[in-house]
């Protein structure tokens, strides 16, 4: 869920709870946990409201002074619901953050690192989960673009494959590119 700069740090500190969306289908659901430019935040309800019911209260929620700059705000189609997400941001740490601070392998972790990296190579046109994992460790706080390029791949599929392997817990994102994380750099060491 893309998260506009001026609220991300509203979010964070708790002042905005309420952002408004115009989908052609929801995209989020109450109950789950997003990972977003504003860190992680938890939906807590989603429903569908008409232009004209939005209060002034939840327009100064999602940070808008009146209704009118709230609704004004609105992207997309005009036949497109609008979408009133309550949130807030998550207490609980980040389960990748967790994984990727792990650096004391098992040779069962090791092996099921293994099987999930040669997993996600037999699922790509080409291996590259190596490849990545070493020009990270070589590069770290390398921009996405010249990492790829040294590759010959494009950035925004490269950047796609980094975050599988931060999901993995394998590396880490940094302001500026990225770096193997405690695991990633154990796995490697391996």
């Amino acid at each position: 869920m893309l998260i506009e700069k001026r609220v991300r740090q509203g979010i964070r500190d708790g002042p905005i709870t309420v952002m408004f969306r115009r989908w052609r289908r929801r995209q989020v659901s109450a109950g789950n946990v997003y990972r977003t430019s504003a860190g992680r935040i938890v939906v807590d309800s989603v429903e569908v409201v008409a232009p004209a019911e939005i209060t002034l209260a939840d327009a100064r929620a999602a940070g808008y002074p009146s209704v009118a700059e709230a609704v004004a705000d609105l992207h997309g189609s005009a036949e497109d619901p609008v979408y009133l997400l309550r949130l807030h941001p998550c207490d609980q740490p980040d389960p990748r953050e967790e994984l990727a601070s792990a650096a004391d392998l098992s040779v069962a972790e090791v092996e099921e690192i293994t099987r999930r990296l040669d997993r996600l190579d037999r699922a790509a046109a080409a291996p590259w989960t190596r490849q990545t994992l070493e020009i990270v460790a070589r590069r770290p706080a390398v921009r996405a673009a010249d990492l790829a390029e040294e590759l010959g791949r494009e950035t925004l599929p490269f950047k796609a494959d980094v975050r599988k392997l931060k999901n993995l817990g394998l590396t880490l994102s940094l302001e500026v590119g990225y770096r193997l994380s405690p695991r990633g750099e154990a796995y490697l060491g391996r």
